[in-house]
Formats: C-alpha cells, structure tokens, sequence
C-alpha cells in the first residue's frame, strides 16, 4: 500500500485531532472497539484531520503522559472511556491532573444526575455520583441517553466509550469545534494487481504534491485488484488529479 502524503492543508486552515482510547478492556480484546472509525469519518466530514489515535490502560501515569503530549500536538484531543461509575473510571480525575486543575462535583452535572435518577426512582447512590466529577473550569457535553455528562476542558473533549453514547456526546460537542475545509475523496477501481499501478501513481503523486495518494490492494471474485484513493481539501484540485491519473492508466489499458 502506498503511503499518503501529508496534504492537509496551509497551518492556518488546518484543524488536526488525534484520539486517546482508554479501557483495559480494549487492550484485552474483550471488547471490540467501534469509535475509532465513527470519529475518524465524522471528523472528516466537518473538516477536522484525525491524525493520531493511541490506546491506554485504565493507569493514571499512562493517560497523563498521553494527555499532556497530544494536547500539545494538535488542534483538539478527543478521549473514549473511563468516566463510568466503576472505581477503574479514572479517566476525569487524570486529565485534571494532567492540565493541572482541580476536580470535584460539579453542581451542573449534579443537578443533571440528580433529575435523571429522581425521574426513575433510583438513588443517587456513591458510584453514580461519581459521575459528577467533572475538572474545575469545564463545560459540559450533554449525554441525551443515559444523562451522565461527557465535558471539554482546554482543547481536551472527554466522551464515554459506549458507541451510542458517544455518538450523541460528539454531536453535542460539534457546534464548538473549529473546523476546517471538508476532505474531498475519490477512488478509482482497478482489476490489476497493486505492483502494475506502483510506479506510475508515484509518478503522478509527483505531479500532485498537495493530493494524498493511496493505493489498496485486495480480492475481487478471487483475482488481485486495487482501489486508488485520492484525498485532498481542494475540490478541484482533486478533480484535476483525479482526472489525469485516470487518462494516464488508460493510456496504459490498465482501466
């Protein structure tokens, strides 16, 4: 597979995001990630480049390292997981203090639990109102499923790990986020093996600095194929490379 070229875009039109997954349980296996991709084509789509995800244990010194590296690296730093009722939920408490805040109940967030569980009869026991434990200066997300909010604080978005609830909490979020100019992508199908096209897409990426270029092999009906995948913030731009690589394989029948 061919490498991408980093093409996003001039730094003052670029907005960049990397994701911080956090759960021993997805390290294990025993639960099957889903975010990783709904982030990445979300973020896309509103013109905001996922660049970095990384994966960490339910450990305090791990997240904070992670936390204090990558919020320094791009735009926005996004978390999944950890912020449950359970004592392994320790994902609040260590992005606090990886910016160096305080933590403690937050009467917003209490006032939210507190209405969502008087509404259904149930306690506000001790583990619930963990919940409410949100980073001093933060705003919260709102969580329309299960009520417990999510918050940003700095360039730092925290959502819980289940998929629907996360979904909802990165859709509340959206509306702050900076975002930049949509990616535009297009893919040309091949039914010749990824090796035939190599040489002449490096050339025609040559032609195209400021287009990314990938090519992926696979199967099709038993016989090797590759899709060719071009991506950049400029419509036309892609469009123009788009259009003369498809002259350039048709020149050679290899479409």
């Amino acid at each position: 597979m061919a490498d991408e070229q980093d093409t996003g875009g001039t730094p003052a039109d670029r907005v960049t995001a990397a994701l911080l997954v956090i759960g021993d349980e997805i390290l294990s296996g025993r639960t099957k990630d889903k975010n990783i991709g709904y982030i990445a084509e979300h973020l896309t789509k509103i013109g905001i480049e996922l660049r970095e995800v990384r994966i960490v244990p339910d450990a305090e010194t791990a997240i904070i390292e992670s936390v204090v590296t990558l919020r320094c690296l791009h735009t926005y730093l996004f978390t999944t997981g950890g912020i449950g009722p359970t004592h392994d939920d320790i994902t609040a408490e260590s992005i606090a203090k990886a910016l160096g805040v305080e933590i403690g109940i937050d009467p917003r967030a209490l006032a939210i639990l507190t209405g969502h569980y008087g509404k259904r009869g149930l306690e506000l026991t001790a583990p619930r109102l963990r919940m409410a434990r949100i980073p001093v200066g933060a705003q919260l997300v709102e969580n329309s499923i299960s009520a417990a909010p999510g918050f940003m604080i700095a360039n730092v978005i925290v959502m819980a790990g289940v998929p629907s609830i996360m979904q909802v909490m990165l859709d509340a979020v959206t509306p702050r986020l900076k975002t930049g100019r949509p990616m535009r992508s297009l893919s040309i199908d091949l039914s010749v093996p990824e090796g035939e096209i190599a040489e002449l897409l490096a050339d025609h990426q040559k032609t195209f600095p400021d287009v990314a270029m990938g090519s992926y092999p696979t199967l099709r009906a038993g016989y090797p194929a590759t899709q060719l995948v071009l991506r950049s913030t400029d419509e036309a731009r892609c469009n123009d490379a788009a259009e003369g690589l498809e002259a350039k394989l048709r020149a050679r029948r290899l479409l």
